[in-house]
């Protein structure tokens, strides 16, 4: 409770303190101004100063609050011909109030020494008109500045506000897209599982369930971080391609290769996976003789290059649900700094991939 009450005041206090320090500088510029006004006068330069920090710096640092707090209860924008008859009758009572001060001041210190007012009662109603004007104005600078304030911080929390729900939209369509990704990558892998019994290979079909659910594991394991190291995504890329190689051991080759910089690099999880799910089903299952996957990775001018390639034909890779998927996560999380490219090349396909280098 102690603490809820000490939270609500810092706020208070932090304008006591901004509101001493700006009128406090307003009076040092009326002590200047005197000063030179009355250069010949013989009065006490440091009295003057004294007084004028104390008439402007302790009197409207205690008054700010009052303003700020009536402008928050009454406010007049939206106009409200009632909130502003309210704030003209307390600019007249706040006034009255800080007129009481500075005369007080004026008669205990005597910074004018013979020349200023002698007497509390001649001081309250002399110049009472001018420094109701002075005071008013001062008044309702304090209310626009409030106001100004305000608008400010509410603006500030709305532009907060707005970012957190992009932020969890994104999350959201991220989260919906890697969900997407998981029942296409288990269809595949258990198709291909149905083809391994049917075939009565047995031995290779409980490798590729085993295989699957360290896949599977990896997946769940990872759901909902940001990034990965891309040492584990290489780990689990081997993973699938030893369960692809039981089912093309005859004809199928793999090579990895990743420098130890990019191996240290994070990107996001099962990013390589469609790419390699493409390399075996429009490479790999259409090719009739010896094939080749390789898969490179490299640390290039401060951004992460990836290079899937597939002997094969190009066909119509892009159409498929993992290549789509895959540009869709790509696009949610770097939006116009990554490039993903599948091109053509006389012995086989290549899907290259550039994202930023982040570390862990």
């Amino acid at each position: 409770m102690k603490r809820e009450v000490a939270v609500r005041k810092r706020p208070r206090l932090v304008m006591v303190g901004v509101a001493a320090m700006v009128f406090a500088m307003f009076g040092l510029v009326c002590a200047g101004t005197t000063l030179w006004e009355m250069r010949t006068h013989g009065h006490s330069p440091l009295r003057i100063v004294v007084y004028c920090l104390l008439v402007w710096s302790v009197g409207w640092a205690m008054l700010t609050p009052v303003v700020a707090w009536l402008g928050r209860r009454a406010p007049v924008i939206p106009f409200s011909g009632r909130a502003l008859a309210l704030h003209f009758a307390a600019a007249l009572a706040v006034s009255s109030l800080h007129h009481v001060w500075w005369t007080t001041l004026q008669v205990a210190m005597q910074p004018y020494d013979g020349m200023g007012i002698q007497t509390f009662a001649r001081g309250l109603t002399q110049n009472l008109i001018d420094r109701g004007f002075l005071e008013g104005t001062i008044y309702f600078a304090v209310l626009g500045v409030t106001y100004a304030v305000d608008y400010q911080r509410k603006l500030r929390e709305r532009e907060l506000a707005q970012i957190k729900l992009e932020a969890s939209l994104s999350q959201a369509k991220l989260t919906a897209l890697e969900l997407q990704l998981q029942p296409h990558f288990l269809f595949n892998t258990l198709h291909a599982i149905g083809g391994l019994v049917r075939q009565d290979r047995k031995a290779e079909a409980v490798e590729m369930i085993n295989g699957l659910g360290d896949l599977l594991r990896y997946s769940l394991d990872n759901a909902g971080k940001p990034t990965v190291p891309l040492e584990q995504e290489l780990a689990i890329a081997e993973r699938y391609l030893e369960i692809q190689r039981a089912r093309f051991s005859d004809r199928m080759t793999v090579t990895i290769d990743a420098t130890p910089a990019a191996r240290r690099l994070h990107l996001p999880a099962m990013l390589l996976q469609p790419l390699l799910e493409n390399a075996v089903r429009h490479g790999i299952e259409r090719a009739t003789s010896a094939s080749t996957i390789s898969v490179t990775a490299r640390e290039v001018d401060g951004r992460l290059s990836l290079e899937v390639f597939n002997t094969g034909e190009l066909g119509a890779v892009e159409a498929g649900i993992g290549i789509a998927n895959t540009r869709a996560r790509l696009e949610q999380i770097y939006g116009s700094r990554h490039e993903l490219e599948l091109r053509g090349e006389p012995d086989g396909v290549v899907a290259a991939l550039v994202i930023p280098a982040q570390a862990a």
